[in-house]
């Protein structure tokens, strides 16, 4: 196998291309903190804490699932990709590397490494004993526009905790989502999800219910950060996005609510960090 084919595999491992859904929203967080850029070094340490973090987070999920994946038609491919030692080496190697770009951030960044770590490895076991999973994923999303605030100021401040509650109902939402494919699986298994508790039908309602309550709290974030009419007039366009991916949603066509999952999610994260970068930087430029 070449490196290049090594490489592919463990991207398509991890789904890396699934980091367009949190990365964006570290990133606006970012923005905000620096009321613009920070410095390259800043920067470049944010995007490899996230980077690894969610590898780390990623690797372990599939090794707590590595039994149970083999058993879901959908999921049956993925310990082919790599093999157990691979993953296990994946998943420590990007902790680490999580936590020496922690204390290269600065010592509360270090100091809360292994929280951040915490949160993000039980999502996996969440799954086993609370139909709350959802909520668990979404917060260990959130961690990364407080990780960013804190990257940038060395100190908590109001405005991510809100952005994170956002991150926590936006997750929480889209996941229902996406479980609605392994709605007959989970059930048959046992595996522990709202979607297998109270159907698909009435889970599409409470991600629908989830998602409205997320756009209110980046509205609130926009004005606890002092955003201005470029943040606000991009929401439509998050609103946008998510009433298509709902639409999409009550089709119950599996092929369709996967690419828009994708789709939609990826947009709103874009949306969103374009949005706050605008915002700080070019609404700050002319309002000179």
């Amino acid at each position: 196998m070449s490196v290049l084919d090594g490489l592919r595999r463990t991207l398509t491992f991890v789904r890396f291309s699934h980091t367009v859904f949190a990365l964006p929203f570290a990133l606006g967080s970012m923005f905000v903190a620096a009321r613009g850029f920070p410095s390259a070094r800043v920067c470049g340490l944010i995007l490899v804490a996230m980077a690894a973090a969610r590898t780390a987070a990623m690797a372990f999920n599939r090794l707590a699932d590595w039994e149970m994946d083999k058993r879901n038609p959908r999921t049956a491919g993925r310990h082919r990709l790599i093999p157990w030692g691979g993953a296990v080496a994946l998943c420590a190697g990007s902790a680490a590397l999580f936590v020496a770009a922690a204390w290269a951030l600065n010592p509360l960044c270090f100091a809360l490494s292994p929280v951040a770590l915490a949160a993000v490895f039980f999502y996996s076991l969440t799954k086993r004993f609370t139909s709350l999973c959802h909520f668990f994923l979404g917060l260990a999303l959130s961690v990364s526009p407080v990780g960013a605030w804190l990257a940038v100021t060395g100190r908590f401040a109001l405005p991510p905790l809100v952005l994170a509650g956002g991150v926590v109902l936006w997750v929480a939402g889209f996941d229902m989502i996406y479980a609605t494919q392994d709605y007959e699986f989970d059930r048959r298994e046992g595996v522990h999800s709202l979607v297998a508790r109270l159907g698909i039908a009435r889970s599409l309602r409470v991600a629908q219910m989830l998602h409205g309550v997320m756009f209110l709290l980046l509205a609130a974030f926009g004005v606890a950060a002092g955003l201005g009419a470029i943040y606000f007039g991009s929401l439509v366009l998050v609103l946008g996005a998510l009433v298509y991916e709902h639409r999409v949603a009550r089709r119950l066509d599996l092929d369709a609510i996967n690419e828009a999952f994708f789709t939609s999610n990826a947009f709103v994260g874009v949306v969103f960090m374009a949005a706050t970068w605008a915002d700080t930087y070019l609404g700050r430029y002319f309002c000179q």
